[in-house]
């Protein structure tokens, strides 16, 4: 449960920018009795078709008692959404609980020259998710059969919708709990409409380039220069108030003295002026930003304020930003050749596309880039990223033809959940590769609401495996990497050929190949290529397709000094011919060439053939191997989201509903054994039984029971697993025994403040494991697992996962621990029931992506045998959660 609101209030998150379909923004947010002249002028705007098709009925004006009803609402039993573009409100949604406290009626209005843009979509998911917090279940609505777009809005939205035709209205009614089929509806709009956002920028008919400079080397006078140089085919305008000519064109004063629509508009101003440009460019329609101009979030914060009222300004006026502080954008598509950025020139066209969340990081990235000979087909830099972000450009990725590829420099991500998802998508079809800054930490990007992280030290980078994400630490391995993807075959599997003039030099790959889990099936080292061009390159030739043709052989490496009269272009031609003729990646290192004037780093040969080659055989390997274990990502078969048999998510809901009315503000509630029990019953997970006692009778009343032999243990958690403090006492057979037992154990715990006792059935003899998930502020739900005992208190030996896991995600969490290796036999000791374990973490992974609202929930131990696994001990604790960062209502981060 979210915060719930009281009457005349109503929670923030219910506030919220969005992506319409057609790639601009809006603002939503509940309506409030100061709209009512706003709601008039909407409704007298209106044509009398939407009037009718609205109310049933012509209506010229709304009175002032439909104003009032219209307007004032309580947040709770009536809610009211407008969307609002400029200020002007462009669309209403509200619903108006019924006799039935699960069930609301819902309706829409749509401005007539905003409808197509999928406003009452965005408005049926935010009132939705209002009415699920406020305790509403179902919809229903009564709709003019010629109504057919808000009969869509209904049907195409995936819920189970069931209607009927009576006195000349469709009645429609359905169950707003989100559904596979809903989430997906959801998620698909949400990909068109930011994709296109994106490709709007990217690809734009016309730019103004703001705060234009004649003044050589200046930010206005790069960024015009580079725009036109670029060889832009559309319109450029350049404004500035002190020039009358700038780059052989005419100058404007000001934007709305350009006299054809702007789509693009750059802007190199201080940034004092900034918010009067935005000002400018709303006024005339422009629909997106690039902001080079600093002094926003990289200035305190004073700078955080600015740029949080700069994002704010622009996405109410329908425009995206870039930026602040950005470097600009860079598209090297024939029919767009854009290079509105601060690189001299438009880079090679090719496969790969860069995001840089960092200006510096921005440079470096571009610069090694083009070192290395590396095509791009789009570049942005989001300098502050105080709007489009990594998770935009993922979502145009995915449908770019021209892009093969992506790299990503990340200093923070503001919605760790949705780019989870959106990069597993993704790296399905196109290699992510991410640079992610460790020094940042996991954070939120600079002028967004704050929220600070809680997850396990990993916890992020287990998310970015379990996405398919190829996690480099450095923009060096960013680019090595993207060297091998951009333009190779991805290699089938780990063997490996290596082929080496130095035996010596041969050795040491086949080394660093097998450390970095590749299978080295044959070395070629020490051959001779000192025997003259004719002769070296055949023989590199027959050698090379005869180890690639190999079934065993996936790729190979060629690690070579420098030969007497060869050179590196004749040699990647020959690597690059096997490599096209095989189907197989081929890499090359050449090391020990002096001569500053030789190309050894980078892609060398022609373009659609080009070789990888690198001056360092080591960094050659590494990128390899990470391609491999990409490679092997992308076979397998990851299997689907599916909710585990026997589990009730909505019993389970309601009965949090009641337990958490006891919970006040941000604190816990740790949940009592009984309704422990009850919670984790509605996901098929059961808790081994124990029953506390104050006397030893009552103990043997208990273990009577429960069934001999019997546990004794304490219930203070520090002391409930230690056999070696007295906290624990195994295999007790009768009530004698128990009564001595409890007394010794008394007398013992004594010196830590006679801590309450219970027996428990005795369970079989396994493993002890543990399982613990948390609700983190930004990475949502994380489930960790380990092997109870010093593999986790002491090494810390734990592994992580964010919901929601498929059945491959769930394979590989319960043997990511590196004891887990105790699960499969380990000296004379059988193997445990690891499928039982992989059904365990299933269920507690379902209920924790299922309820944000448990704060905390640990098994510990679940002792797992060769058949079954039995949790001794569990703790859940309870709070009302904050929203998530990827929810069921689309919003942008702000």
């Amino acid at each position: 449960m979210v915060e719930q609101p009281v009457d005349g209030e109503y929670p923030e998150h219910w506030e919220a920018d969005v992506v319409l379909r057609d790639g601009g923004t809006a603002h939503l947010r509940p309506i409030h009795p100061s709209d009512a002249d706003a709601v008039q002028k909407f409704h007298m705007g209106q044509s009398q078709n939407s009037i009718y098709m609205r109310f049933f009925a012509f209506k010229a004006k709304l009175s002032s008692k439909e104003l009032k009803r219209f307007t004032e609402v309580d947040y709770r039993d009536r809610v009211a959404f407008v969307i609002t573009i400029g200020g002007e409100i462009v669309g209403i949604g509200r619903y108006d609980r019924l006799d039935d406290p699960a069930e609301a009626e819902v309706a829409f209005n749509i401005a007539d020259a905003h409808q197509g843009r999928g406003i009452g979509s965005i408005l049926l998911e935010h009132l939705a998710a209002a009415a699920h917090e406020n305790g509403i279940r179902r919809f229903s609505a009564e709709v003019l059969p010629e109504n057919r777009k808000m009969l869509m809005v209904f049907s195409d939205a995936g819920y189970d919708v069931k209607r009927h035709f009576d006195d000349g209205v469709v009645s429609l009614e359905f169950n707003i709990d989100p559904t596979e089929k809903s989430r997906a509806v959801m998620e698909s709009r949400e990909h068109r409409a930011e994709a296109r956002s994106v490709r709007d920028l990217l690809t734009p008919s016309s730019i103004a380039v703001i705060g234009a400079s004649r003044k050589w080397g200046t930010v206005g006078y790069q960024l015009l220069e580079h725009i036109i140089e670029g060889g832009f085919p559309g319109r450029v305008y350049a404004i500035n108030p002190e020039a009358l000519e700038l780059a052989g064109m005419i100058s404007f004063g000001k934007l709305a003295e350009v006299p054809e629509p702007v789509q693009l508009a750059v802007i190199a101003v201080p940034y004092e002026e900034v918010p009067a440009v935005v000002a400018d460019c709303a006024a005339a329609g422009v629909k997106g930003l690039v902001i080079a101009s600093a002094g926003f979030a990289d200035d305190g914060e004073r700078g955080l304020m600015r740029q949080r009222d700069l994002v704010r300004q622009a996405r109410a006026n329908g425009m995206r930003v870039i930026g602040p502080a950005s470097l600009g954008i860079v598209n090297t598509h024939p029919a767009v050749s854009l290079n509105a950025s601060m690189a001299p020139a438009l880079p090679l066209r090719g496969g790969l596309g860069l995001f840089s969340q960092s200006a510096a990081i921005g440079v470096s990235l571009y610069a090694a880039s083009s070192r290395r000979r590396l095509g791009l087909s789009t570049f942005l830099s989001a300098g502050n990223r105080a709007d489009v972000s990594g998770n935009d450009m993922m979502q145009y990725w995915e449908d770019d033809a021209d892009t093969s590829a992506v790299g990503l420099y990340l200093e923070s991500i503001g919605n760790p959940r949705k780019f989870s998802r959106l990069a597993r998508r993704l790296a399905r079809i196109k290699p992510v590769i991410v640079a992610k800054s460790d020094a940042m930490g996991l954070r939120l990007p600079p002028g967004h609401a704050v929220r600070t992280t809680q997850a396990p030290a990993g916890a992020l980078d287990a998310m970015l495996r379990q996405s398919g994400v190829i996690r480099v630490e450095t923009i060096e391995q960013l680019v090595d990497v993207a060297q091998v993807v951009s333009n190779q075959p991805l290699p089938a599997g780990p063997g490996l050929a290596i082929f080496s003039n130095s035996r010596a030099l041969g050795t040491v790959v086949a080394d660093s190949a097998s450390a970095h889990g590749l299978s080295v099936q044959e070395l070629m080292a020490g051959v001779d290529l000192d025997v003259g061009q004719s002769v070296a390159l055949p023989a590199l030739r027959s050698a090379l397709l005869a180890a690639l043709e190999s079934d065993t052989v996936h790729a190979a490496v060629a690690a070579l000094l420098p030969a007497r009269g060869l050179t590196v272009d004749s040699i990647a031609e020959v690597l690059a011919e096997c490599s096209v003729k095989t189907g197989k990646p081929v890499v090359a290192a050449f090391t020990g060439i002096l001569d500053p004037s030789v190309y050894v780093e980078g892609m060398v040969g022609p373009t659609e053939q080009a070789v990888p080659c690198f001056s360092n055989p080591g960094a050659a390997v590494a990128a390899l191997a990470a391609v491999v274990r990409y490679s092997e990502w992308v076979s397998r078969d990851h299997g689907h989201f599916v909710e585990p048999e026997g589990c009730h998510p909505q019993r389970a809901r309601a009965e949090l509903e009641t337990l958490l009315r006891e919970v006040k503000g941000e604190q816990l509630k740790q949940l009592d054994p009984a309704a422990t029990r009850s919670l984790l019953g509605h996901y098929g997970i059961t808790v081994l039984p124990s029953v506390g006692f104050d006397t030893p009778d009552q103990a043997v009343e208990a273990a009577d029971a429960l069934g001999w032999p019997v546990a004794l243990k304490t219930t203070d958690p520090s002391l409930r697993h230690r056999l070696d403090l007295g906290g624990v006492r195994l295999d007790i057979q009768d009530a004698e025994s128990l009564r001595l037992n409890v007394l010794q154990m008394r007398r013992i715990l004594s010196r830590y403040g006679d801590p309450a006792l219970e027996v428990q059935s005795m369970a079989p003899v396994g493993q002890a494991c543990t399982f613990r998930a948390i609700e983190d502020p930004l990475l949502g739900p994380v489930i960790s697992f380990g092997l109870a005992g010093d593999a986790v208190n002491l090494l810390d030996d734990w592994a992580h996962r964010v919901p929601p896991l498929s059945a491959a995600d769930v394979h590989d969490f319960i043997r990511a621990p590196r004891a887990a290796r105790k699960l499969f036999g380990y000296q004379g000791l059988p193997a445990v029931d690891v499928a039982a374990l992989e059904d365990l973490a299933g269920r507690l992974a379902w209920l924790k992506d299922s309820h944000p609202e448990i704060a905390l929930v640990e098994f510990n131990p679940v002792l797992c045998g060769a058949s079954g696994a039995v949790i001794l001990a569990a703790d859940v604790r309870i709070g009302n959660a904050a929203q998530r960062t990827d929810s069921a209502r689309r919003a942008m981060l702000g």
